[in-house]
């Protein structure tokens, strides 16, 4: 009957150390960790889209060919598509700050990004189908195609009423990655 009792308080106590170290390992990053962490991630995103952004606007008033804008503009769009795919997956690599909503905090920026992501995507694809032997048509499809995009990108901004963290916000206003 010992022998019984040791051997099951032995799987026992080998159960709860692993619980403890389980519990221990669910512990995200501090908020500002968290904080720099995304940070570091969107400071060279949001620099990548303004430089696209503003070389999309000159392609749009350049004096090029269609086919030599469609190629410029595709290569912008598959720039901004890849740039807000990087974003994302580092924002993933965050973690889940430790902060009442962290779960969904962390899901909302990664969400954003992935809709901003596939925007890019979608308007690559839309350039990337136009017929390039008529100016006035492929500029025309152009123009569409970025009216959609810009829609896309305002319906992809991320709604940070719902997601209220004063650890965060805090955190977000005094890491220096965030300034």
């Amino acid at each position: 009957m010992r022998t019984r009792r040791a051997a099951i308080a032995g799987k026992l106590t080998v159960v709860l150390a692993t619980l403890s170290l389980v519990v221990a390992g669910c512990g995200g990053p501090s908020p500002r960790a968290w904080a720099a962490s995304v940070c570091q991630a969107l400071t060279p995103w949001r620099a990548e889209i303004n430089k696209l952004t503003s070389s999309t606007q000159q392609q749009m008033t350049a004096q090029t060919t269609p086919a030599q804008a469609k190629e410029n503009l595709v290569r912008l769009f598959a720039g901004a598509e890849e740039a807000s795919e990087t974003a994302r997956r580092e924002v993933e690599q965050a973690g889940v700050p430790e902060t009442d909503h962290g779960e969904e905090i962390s899901a909302g920026f990664r969400a954003s990004l992935s809709k901003m992501r596939d925007a890019y995507g979608r308007a690559r694809e839309a350039i990337d189908r136009l017929e390039t032997a008529q100016a006035d048509p492929f500029y025309d499809g152009v123009r569409a195609a970025v009216d959609i995009l810009n829609k896309d990108y305002d319906a992809s901004a991320l709604d940070t009423s719902k997601l209220n963290s004063p650890e965060l916000k805090e955190a977000f206003d005094e890491v220096p990655e965030c300034r």
